[in-house]
């Protein structure tokens, strides 16, 4: 996997399952912290896993 795919899919996870519009740094601790809840880290980390599996770009799914 190229690192520009890597890359796309976890900004796909970071918006689908944890909110963040970005993964870019911006310098700026309101933008580069989050507060992200337990449950949408582990939907974002099963996400993953999935996407790893079927090495396809996760969508967003409600748990």
């Amino acid at each position: 996997m190229s690192n520009s795919t890597r890359d796309q899919q976890l900004q796909q996870i970071a918006l689908d399952h944890l909110f963040i519009a970005t993964l870019e740094t911006r310098s700026s601790d309101s933008l580069d912290f989050h507060d992200v809840s337990v449950w949408a880290i582990k939907t974002a980390f099963d996400a993953g896993l999935k996407a790893a599996k079927t090495k396809t770009t996760p969508t967003h799914t409600q748990s």
